[in-house]
């Protein structure tokens, strides 16, 4: 019987009664492509794979699980960050805290807001939209937030706030937290593109948001991927 070693053997430590490790299969990444070596009876053979494909064959050993989803719950995905889940939050009114002068107290309003979208991670900031209806469709037109903190991509500013680990608290703690006039702003209104803060004030103590307001930001299914 032959006793020279194989060759693609992961090395073991001598004394150790483990047989070797034989390579079987050995994955190369570049830039735009993958290659797979297959090791069989000391031939190699390679072909090109699909990122998704190796990462399905990986999940197969990951139990994938939502549990639970809270109530709103539009969709639940594995995004770059962990687990994303998107809650809807109906029109209604927000009493929110703005800070408009630093070292003074902040402006509180009783402000009517559209229906919102909330993609939520644990303990991060969401993303926030703004929709005309609670979603149907992934054709559906969804809008920017009328509020300050908001970037253009629908991500937050949570500046200092510690936002909850639960992700059905994270749209009230979001709304909560102080926003500031110093935040991105512009192009979230049809009447006031340049001055949200007039939004504001004029809708201060109504009932309902126009929605013919709001500035279209896509399709729902932009924000999904």
């Amino acid at each position: 019987m032959n006793n020279e070693p194989v060759a693609y053997q992961w090395a073991l430590p001598e004394g150790v009664d483990i047989p070797p490790d034989e390579l079987q299969v050995r994955l190369d990444f570049y830039r735009e492509s993958v290659v797979m070596y297959l090791v069989q009876n000391g031939v190699i053979t390679t072909r090109m794979v699909s990122a998704r494909d190796i990462a399905m064959a990986m999940l197969k050993e990951v139990p994938l699980s939502s549990g639970l989803l809270p109530n709103n719950a539009l969709w639940w995905q594995q995004g770059r960050e962990g687990i994303e889940i998107a809650l809807w939050r109906p029109p209604r009114v927000w009493r929110v805290a703005l800070q408009v002068e630093a070292f003074k107290p902040p402006r509180r309003f009783n402000l009517p807001l559209p229906g919102l979208i909330f993609v939520c991670t644990p303990a991060r900031s969401p993303r926030v939209y703004a929709a005309k209806r609670r979603p149907r469709n992934i054709e559906e037109t969804i809008y920017h937030a009328p509020l300050f903190n908001v970037f253009a991509d629908g991500r937050t500013c949570g500046g200092t706030h510690c936002f909850p680990d639960r992700v059905d608290e994270i749209p009230e703690s979001f709304m909560l937290s102080f926003f500031t006039i110093d935040a991105q702003w512009k192009d979230r209104s049809q009447k006031y593109p340049d001055n949200l803060l007039k939004l504001w004030e004029e809708l201060d103590g109504k009932k309902r948001y126009p929605l013919g307001d709001l500035v279209p930001f896509g399709k729902l299914e932009k924000i999904m991927h």
